[in-house]
């Protein structure tokens, strides 16, 4: 049994987490509030992985260290580089494979569908963050001091996971009234599981093939989010709600005086023109593929109704 040290407990790192304890690896989830998924292998530790000299000790004798966290929106300037810094010394430290958990916001606004040499040419505060926390990651191993790749997935679908649907389509139903996205609902727009993004990082820490460079998450083929919402009536039964889109407009006109309707709208580009992942890299070279997209619908739907039963 080999040593692996998750820092998140969200819905990536918590699947990362039983995934390399069902396989019988010997698990560390780091949390600054100790929370973790209940495993026998899995031990939960209330630490701040922002604390160089704190997480270094924790990662020690780890093999791999699995960067799943994820700062609030609004934190990102702040929280995202002491965290990044703390997580490649840990990793040089312990001789660790640094997998890091990405997403497509260094790419910025694009044409086309996105692959891993796109250009990370975003200019926004959010993609530029991504962009130097990845740019670090990369000259370290360039200089033999760290091995690290990153995994990069479209917007999340699955349970517990930020999305349309815990932001607008869940809690639209609910209440039985229309879903305002604040979206262009009838243009293509790629999703990746969260399981997906588990297996692509637990598989590719193993395996050399993949350090040293970005991949994207294997991603069903793109879907409107009018027909992803109908999709998921289907897999529920239920007789589903209206799906509008909100005009561009709203969240920036917002945005002055809303903090995280400025974060949202700093990434609406992606919502109002097509958002297409090209995932084929990491099939041919893995044989990963993308879960079908009910599996993940059914997990939102199962998600969705053991939060309803703890509400009551």
């Amino acid at each position: 049994m080999s040593l692996h040290v998750v820092v998140g407990a969200g819905p990536v790192g918590s699947a990362v987490a039983r995934m390399l304890a069902d396989a019988g690896e010997d698990v560390r989830v780091v949390t600054r509030s100790g929370a973790g998924p209940m495993h026998p292998a899995i031990q939960r530790i209330t630490a701040d992985a922002s604390d160089r000299s704190r997480f270094v000790e924790v990662a020690k004798d780890a093999v791999a260290l699995y960067n799943c966290a994820n700062p609030p929106y609004t934190r990102w300037g702040t929280d995202w580089p002491p965290l990044a810094a703390s997580l490649l010394a840990a990793a040089e430290a312990a001789d660790a494979v640094l997998a890091i958990t990405g997403n497509l916001y260094g790419y910025g606004p694009v044409s086309g569908p996105m692959t891993e040499t796109t250009p990370l040419a975003a200019t926004g505060r959010k993609g530029q963050v991504r962009i130097k926390m990845w740019h670090d990651a990369l000259a370290a191993h360039e200089a033999g001091r760290i091995r690290t790749f990153e995994v990069r997935a479209a917007d999340y679908v699955g349970a517990g996971a930020a999305s349309v649907f815990s932001a607008v389509l869940l809690p639209a139903m609910t209440r039985d009234r229309t879903a305002w996205v604040p979206a262009n609902v009838d243009l293509p727009h790629s999703f990746s599981y969260t399981g997906d993004v588990a297996r692509t990082l637990v598989t590719l820490a193993g395996d050399q093939r993949a350090w040293g460079r970005a991949w994207h998450v294997p991603s069903p083929p793109p879907i409107a989010i009018r027909d992803l919402a109908r999709r998921y009536f289907d897999v529920t039964g239920h007789p589903g709600v209206k799906i509008a889109g909100l005009p561009r407009w709203v969240m920036r006109a917002a945005a002055p005086v809303v903090p995280m309707a400025r974060e949202l709208a700093e990434m609406d580009y992606q919502f109002y023109a097509p958002f297409v992942l090209d995932s084929s890299a990491v099939t041919r070279t893995f044989g990963l593929t993308a879960s079908d997209l009910d599996v993940a619908l059914r997990e939102v739907a199962r998600g969705a109704e053991a939060t309803a039963a703890r509400r009551m």
